[in-house]
């Protein structure tokens, strides 16, 4: 008989923990290998964890709820051992039975917060990342943004983790290190409007000096302080994906400089070709046709010939993929969005993409997402017309630096030129934007790209095969 340890498994390259959601098994029962032992989520899909042997289930070291990094040891298994008597769940393992890569959850009083005389920012793009966790400890705690900045990050890329922000918190009320506040100079402008300027707190006798905090691009916004809430209102706080969401999107928007070109394609040839084979699609392929594989399909063939479209920034690195993963915007029935990617894109013909699109969508809607669905893409392809809408401005999906959005398509009355002359004819009509990165994306070839897009989906042959 032996123990075996059971791992927080990594669900991504960028994924450092992941919350538990449920215990499918308890100490002292059975498991078999490959059975479900428990339900993760991360901050972008939900996952069940397998057993990696077969045996009993000797110790969970971890509860319901408890955000554990990746490869904590969260269980051990018995492995060939006959059932024994329930065992109760033991306290979350120490520090020493942790490997040395992992943090360790340890009370925030027990490490003294020293403040670092000069904090850089080392996230690779340019912009610090706080977890929504993070971020809601800061909330509750009352840490400004200022102070935010001012804590070193043991995580990865200098990343402040749920343990820094603890401790930090710990020395504060402790009296270790001081409060972190602005500085209000003597010379401050007029306040603007009649508004009046917030007044700087009064300093107590011989301060300490303030860490200096030198970063290379403006921080994440601040917290918006707790506000009382009056009449009839009814309140309902952010589900776990909801908050994600949020806090990328916000991220995306003090990252990239956003950019929103648009432009319109008439797709009347592709809308008559769909509806000529779509059945027989169906028959030959048991698999129904829409128009995603089809935009998908044009958006490839553009990104092959303008290759800064498929790329992101590092610093002051643009690094151009060579792979086209194209990532698509798939509504969840609870109204969130997520994003899984068809990998190697421009090497599947229409029926792939078809299969590739089709599948990926219905496993996120059922809940059947792996972790790796979500990860790898370089550039976003969102259908907003499924909601009725004409057109949007869609935000980009960092890091990459473009994400294209196609509205409803409508029959209207437009002009065709013909050789026998200028006519008015209905049209299948749509609006096509783009949203792009300005730091690297001019708006010259931003507009380029799109309407190559556009003339693309309107040259589509409606005499071609699948």
């Amino acid at each position: 008989m032996s123990i075996v340890d059971l791992v927080m498994p990594k669900m991504g390259e960028s994924i450092m923990e992941a919350t538990i959601l449920r215990w499918h098994k308890k100490p002292g029962d059975l498991v078999k290998q490959d059975e479900t032992i428990l339900d993760i989520a991360t901050d972008k899909v939900d996952s069940e964890v397998p057993s990696t042997s077969e045996g009993t289930l000797e110790e969970i070291l971890f509860k319901e709820n408890d955000v554990v990094p990746v490869g904590a040891v969260i269980a051990r298994i018995r492995t060939g051992a006959a059932v024994a008597n329930p065992v109760p769940a033991p306290t979350p393992a120490p520090a020493t039975k942790v490997p040395a890569r992992v943090e360790t959850e340890v009370k925030a009083e027990e490490v003294p917060y020293v403040p670092p005389h000069t904090i850089v920012n080392k996230a690779s793009n340019g912009a610090r990342f706080y977890s929504p966790l993070v971020m809601n400890i800061a909330n509750n705690e009352g840490v400004s943004m200022m102070e935010l900045e001012a804590i070193p990050g043991s995580g990865n890329e200098g990343r402040v983790t749920k343990k820094d922000i603890l401790d930090y918190v710990a020395a504060r009320n402790g009296g270790s290190v001081k409060a972190i506040r602005p500085v209000v100079t003597p010379h401050a402008e007029p306040p603007v409007n009649g508004t009046v300027a917030p007044q700087a707190p009064e300093t107590e006798p011989a301060p300490q000096p303030v860490p200096v905090v030198v970063l290379s691009t403006p921080s994440a916004p601040p917290v918006m302080p707790h506000v009382s809430v009056t009449g009839n209102v009814e309140i309902m706080e952010m589900d776990r994906m909801r908050k994600y969401i949020a806090e990328h999107m916000v991220r995306s928007k003090a990252t990239s400089p956003h950019v929103t070109s648009f432009s319109e394609a008439d797709v009347t040839n592709l809308v008559q070709w769909r509806d000529k084979v779509k059945k027989d699609f169906e028959k030959r392929e048991n698999e129904k046709i829409t128009f995603t594989p089809i935009f998908i399909e044009a958006i490839v063939k553009c990104l092959k010939k303008y290759p800064m479209l498929n790329s992101s920034v590092e610093g002051e690195r643009i690094l151009i993929k060579k792979d086209i993963n194209i990532g698509m915007a798939t509504a969840l029935p609870a109204g969130n969005l997520i994003v899984p990617v068809i990998k190697g894109a421009d090497q599947l013909n229409l029926i792939g993409l078809t299969k590739q699109v089709n599948a990926l969508a219905n496993n996120a809607r059922s809940g059947k997402l792996k972790p790796d669905d979500t990860q790898g893409g370089t550039f976003t392809f969102t259908n907003v017309g499924t909601f009725g809408s004409l057109m949007g401005t869609p935000i980009i999906n960092q890091p990459q630096v473009a994400i294209l959005a196609v509205g409803a398509i409508k029959k209207r009355p437009v002009v065709v030129e013909t050789e026998q002359g200028d006519s008015i004819a209905i049209r299948h009509m749509m609006y096509l934007s783009m949203s792009y990165d300005h730091r690297i994306i001019d708006g010259s070839l931003g507009a380029t790209f799109l309407t190559a897009v556009a003339k693309e989906l309107e040259g589509f042959d409606p005499e071609r095969g699948y």
